[in-house]
């Protein structure tokens, strides 16, 4: 086992972040126009345009993140493009990264807001089930080029495929957790002296008293928040708390959000649950992050400034974790995978990474897109337009939407 898995190879020098504002803005704002079907579709859309067409990131480094991320409360799928905004450009990466990714849905659920009921049945369009066809198609990618990178031999093989049985047998936010720290400890124990597969550290230009700063910062206001509120009768003082406790406490992606944010706007009658089913319906079909969400929320309340200043106080509210999180925990990362037994470690949890990526292509992915054979030929054009003509992510959306539609007529 552990002929199969040396491979010795000198470092290279870590990169200078050379990267714009304008150039993260424009490659995350057409990854926020495109990238549908939920969180784990997200992490496919971004492999295949930072890691295989823009080669900012190897495969190695994206899964070290998006592990990493696995393991931060908060939207999983935001934060890694946080951290990838933030490799290449600094913090004004990280910046543009969010508005490009989290915008475009963002004002579309604001107007939505304003006319609720506009999109009544929209949920149940044959082009919004191509949408769905088009992300099992790029996660297939996704997880077909990982695999190759991460576990191309039998043990870690093995690894990815356990990883998936475990999270479809117990579909918990916290199995993801404990998969990951298995598969990191059984690698640790069996490779002590693997050497790492060529990697390009990230630099992320941020120092350990930010990181520590950033870390205060967060724990200041999930504990202090809570406890100021009854202090100050403020109705958006409470929004602002409620939405940041949301976004501090998610775990497992944005549908894990749904109960904790209904049990902070209902019961309190900020927004009726009618109101709330029709929003988080609409989220569901539009690309970008469900979080966003919280945009449509605020906007609709009785509570709070309501309106578009409404929604953009709960959205920088759910999101603000996030970022606290990510720049305090990122400056110890690089120098923490860099010591022998956490790069042994990283061997097994870039394969358990593989194999969660493999169960959500089951579940949610599949499930809810392939319903019959024609949704199954479809889903493989889209593979083959993505993996073998190269087509982009967005020329094969329209391209499977279109085709959905086409073949709802005709059926």
């Amino acid at each position: 086992m552990q002929d199969e898995q040396s491979t010795h190879y000198a470092q290279p020098e870590e990169p200078s972040q050379n990267g714009s504002f304008l150039e993260v803005l424009s490659v995350f704002t057409r990854l926020g126009l495109t990238s549908f079907g939920g969180p784990v579709a997200h992490l496919g859309y971004f492999r295949t345009e930072l890691v295989e067409r823009r080669k900012w990131v190897d495969d190695q480094s994206y899964a070290d993140i998006v592990a990493l991320c696995q393991f931060l409360p908060g939207p999983a799928s935001s934060q890694v493009g946080i951290a990838m905004g933030l490799g290449r450009a600094g913090m004004r990466g990280a910046l543009a990264a969010w508005l490009g990714f989290t915008l475009p849905s963002a004002i579309v659920l604001i107007i939505f807001a304003y006319g609720v009921g506009n999109l009544a049945g929209v949920a149940d369009s044959a082009w919004l089930n191509g949408l769905k066809i088009v992300a099992v198609a790029v996660v297939a990618q996704a997880v077909w080029g990982m695999a190759r990178t991460l576990a191309p031999d039998k043990p870690r093989a093995t690894i990815a495929i356990l990883a998936a049985i475990g999270v479809l047998a117990w579909q918990s936010p916290f199995m993801q957790i404990g998969v990951i720290i298995a598969a990191g400890a059984i690698a640790w124990r069996f490779f002590p002296k693997a050497t790492l597969l060529p990697h390009k550290p990230m630099s992320f230009s941020l120092s350990r008293q930010t990181g520590v700063a950033a870390l205060a910062i967060f724990g200041g206001l999930l504990f202090g928040l809570p406890l100021i509120r009854p202090l100050i009768a403020s109705e958006t003082f409470a929004i602002f708390d409620s939405f940041f406790r949301t976004g501090s406490l998610i775990f497992g992606g944005g549908h894990v959000m749904l109960p904790l944010i209904q049990a902070e706007v209902v019961p309190p009658g900020w927004v009726t649950n009618e109101n709330f089913i029709a929003g988080y319906g609409a989220a569901q079909a539009i690309p970008g992050p469900l979080s966003t969400f919280a945009a449509y929320l605020g906007t609709i309340m009785d509570a709070g400034p309501g309106g578009w200043m409404g929604g953009t106080i709960a959205l920088i509210a759910i999101f603000v974790p996030s970022f606290l999180l990510v720049i305090g925990v990122l400056p110890f990362w690089e120098g923490l995978r860099a010591r022998e037994w956490v790069q042994s470690a990283l061997i097994g949890i870039n394969a358990a990474v593989v194999g969660i990526l493999l169960a959500a292509l089951y579940d949610p992915v599949w499930t809810s897109a392939i319903h019959r054979p024609a949704d199954f030929g479809l889903g493989l054009v889209a593979f083959g337009l993505l993996v073998f003509w190269k087509l982009p992510p967005w020329m094969v959306v329209l391209f499977t939407a279109a085709g959905a539609a086409a073949l709802a007529q005709i059926t």
